[in-house]
């Protein structure tokens, strides 16, 4: 069956087979994706993360299938009901939508009125109409009758209710008018009467309708919801005339002695059985592809957003500003750890703004703060300027930072854990802080459901979307790498082949040893088995440690071939680390072995050139327009910069430094034409937009980009 699925999957995905199935066997052994993607790239013939993970999911796909199959085949063998013409096609097919209609005449289901007519007897009949060879049918019922079915008319009722039920069943049947639903349907909504005010958000759609095929995954998204709150009526159909009339077509035979009955039949098929039938399955994958679509975006916001640049190892003072309740400040030492906390009144009502800079002042100079991060949450402009009218002894960068789900991580059990001692709002400041010095280090610690950077978040297969960012979180806390010494058990976790349990080990060793000294101790941590230490070891980084190489990305199995470069170098180790005029000299094609390729010796001499590099870039200092306070100051015509603060299918939010978000439509981020957002502009990119409509009543900001 691997053989048959390996094939499948190659073909599917247009990968060798040879790549699918190495791919396969290091799965099933317990490879992670980033491990697979990093230091098995001749076996899998480098694929990336995103080929193996398709792999992946293909691979699951059609295990589950095969399960569904195998129930199937002993559902109906238990019937008695399975032939071998039947057993090989649903054995031969792939396709779920296929073997579901071949069982859907087999499928225990409550009792139908076609059901009933067949226990009265009336399946002769209903076959002698469908024969079409017969214009004596209606002189023929009176030998059906019953109880049930007293009466000629009454006969033929039941009978042609068995044949529109058959009908219904036929795989030919329901993949003819599938493909119809699927290119000629039209998504229609209308607003439920009275319901006009209560749905003033879905506006757009009281009198909607478009190509079902063409329809955009956010309007797909907002139409069901709708829908399932009661507020909008929702048909996706195409014309039921033509539907009608391609079914007659169908089952019409050219010399058919009751084309009359055949058409009445064909009608009832149609709308009692096929129609909700169909229309529920296209509802189902219109949604399923509009949830893909989502959560794509989704994971492409959080993504960028976990790798935005970090600042690093500097001493940071966090805000976490308001107005009445005042505004939290915390001093961070380099490494994040909590030195000092206030708060302090600058702004109404209270205004104790010589207080309060007296206070800042005294901070910055008391704990060597080298940078200040502030929330963009309520007060964020009016303490960003009272922090920049501050006159320090030292040269201090001021930032803004995005502080979405901070509230989240300052309510929940792992700030508690961090800092029993203080309440929310130390604890959210603190977040602020760390967010600026290393943002994927604390984002980590928050649901991504709570960053806030995806659309319809509630409105999509809630499974799917988690599976999908966790695959992000991991990706991107790999791609990174992750210091062995200093690093949380929440970053630790996502690490490939650790989980919590030896996250915890790991921070447990590192308290009684004193942190490690190379990579080799890892073994030394209880549970820490040669499969885990193989998976993680080379995403982990121990600076100043005793191997060199421990800072950097090649993984400790490679430490030979390393040491084979070292003696045809004819340097030491420390020469040869970032020397890049020697790494050039080498020839990887003479340390090619069974177990190293020239994929990994190329990669490991890239690495070698620059030692633990971080992929991310570095942090800029961003800067609103100081004028700009309210939607009341917006000027249409005029450009303003603005932070990039969400990304949807549809066009990007901006954050322009008030309490609303402009929103630069798809039409208006590029002037040629592109499908995707994401292809011109990505999340917390700095923009400069055009104004170009501003509703104050509706609170909407209609933005141009201006490219560069």
């Amino acid at each position: 069956m691997q053989s048959l699925f390996t094939q499948l999957i190659s073909q599917e995905l247009q990968l060798k087979k040879s790549q699918v199935e190495n791919t396969i066997k290091l799965l099933s052994e317990g490879a992670t994706i980033p491990f697979i993607s990093r230091y098995r790239k001749e076996m899998t013939g480098s694929l990336d993360e995103v080929q193996v993970e398709k792999i992946k999911t293909e691979h699951g796909r059609l295990e589950q299938l095969q399960k569904r199959k195998e129930a199937i085949l002993k559902s109906i063998k238990e019937q008695d009901k399975l032939n071998a013409e039947l057993e090989g096609k649903i054995i031969a097919s792939w396709d779920e939508k296929e073997v579901e209609d071949l069982y859907l005449p087999f499928k225990t289901k409550r009792q139908t009125k076609a059901d009933k007519a067949i226990a009265a007897g009336l399946a002769p009949l209903a076959k002698m109409i469908l024969a079409q060879n017969n214009d004596q049918v209606a002189s023929s019922a009176s030998r059906f009758r019953s109880k049930d079915y007293p009466t000629d008319d009454e006969v033929l009722t039941g009978a042609q209710e068995i044949a529109a039920q058959w009908i219904s069943e036929r795989p030919g049947v329901r993949n003819m008018l599938r493909k119809l639903f699927a290119h000629e349907a039209i998504i229609t909504s209308k607003i439920v009467k009275g319901k006009e005010e209560e749905a003033e958000k879905f506006k757009d759609y009281f009198d909607f309708s478009e190509l079902a095929k063409k329809a955009k995954s956010h309007r797909i998204l907002a139409l069901l919801r709708g829908a399932e709150e009661g507020l909008l009526k929702v048909s996706i159909q195409p014309d039921k005339k033509t539907a009608i009339q391609k079914l007659e077509d169908y089952l019409l035979k050219p010399s058919s002695k009751c084309p009359n009955l055949i058409q009445s039949i064909a009608k009832d098929a149609y709308q009692r059985l096929l129609r909700p039938s169909l229309e529920n399955e296209l509802t189902k994958d219109l949604k399923q592809k509009a949830d893909e679509e989502a959560i794509k975006v989704f994971a492409l916001n959080l993504q960028q957003l976990l790798l935005q640049p970090p600042l690093g190892t500097f001493r940071t003072l966090a805000i976490d500003p308001g107005f009445r309740t005042g505004c939290k400040v915390v001093c961070l030492d380099e490494h994040g750890n909590l030195l000092n906390n206030e708060t302090i009144y600058p702004h109404p009502p209270q205004r104790e703004t010589g207080m309060a800079k007296k206070k800042i002042s005294t901070m910055v100079e008391q704990f060597k703060i080298e940078a200040i991060a502030i929330g963009n949450g309520t007060a964020s402009r009016e303490t960003e300027r009272f922090i920049k009218g501050i006159h320090f002894d030292r040269k201090v960068r001021v930032f803004v930072v995005n502080e979405a789900g901070a509230s989240i991580y300052s309510a929940s059990k792992i700030a508690r854990e961090e800092f029993p001692q203080y309440d929310v709002t130390v604890r959210g400041a603190v977040s602020i802080g760390r967010r600026l010095m290393d943002p994927l280090a604390e984002l980590v610690k928050i649901d991504p459901k709570s960053i806030g950077v995806g659309q319809y978040q509630h409105d999509v297969d809630q499974k799917m979307l988690q599976e999908k960012l966790d695959n992000v979180v991991v990706s991107c806390v790999n791609k990174v790498g992750v210091d062995l010494n200093t690093a949380s058990k929440y970053l630790l976790n996502y690490v490939s082949g650790i989980g919590p349990v030896l996250a915890e080990n790991i921070i447990e060793y590192r308290k009684e040893q004193g942190g490690f000294k190379n990579r080799q101790e890892l073994l030394d941590v209880p549970k820490m088995g040669p499969k885990a230490f193989e998976q993680a070891a080379g995403f982990l980084r121990i600076r100043e440690g005793e191997q060199p190489l421990d800072n950097s990305s090649v993984h400790p199995e490679s430490y030979a071939v390393v040491s084979k470069m070292i003696k045809a170098a004819g340097v030491t180790i420390g020469d040869l680390i970032g020397n890049q005029e020697v790494l050039d000299q080498l020839d990887p094609q003479q340390f090619i072995s069974d177990q190293t390729g020239l994929e990994t010796l190329t990669d490991i001499i890239e690495e070698l050139k620059k030692p633990g590099r971080d992929p991310r870039k570095l942090v800029k200092v961003f800067e609103f327009d100081p004028k700009l306070k309210t939607i009341n100051d917006l000027e249409v015509g005029k450009t303003y910069p603005g932070i990039v603060n969400n990304v949807t299918n549809f066009g990007a939010f901006v954050d322009l430094g008030i309490k609303e978000n402009g929103l630069i439509h798809i039409s208006n981020l590029s002037d040629e034409y592109i499908s995707n957002p994401a292809e011109v502009i990505a999340l917390h990119e700095h923009v400069n937009v055009e104004v170009i409509e501003v509703d104050i009543q509706r609170k909407r900001i209609g933005l141009k980009r201006i490219e560069a």
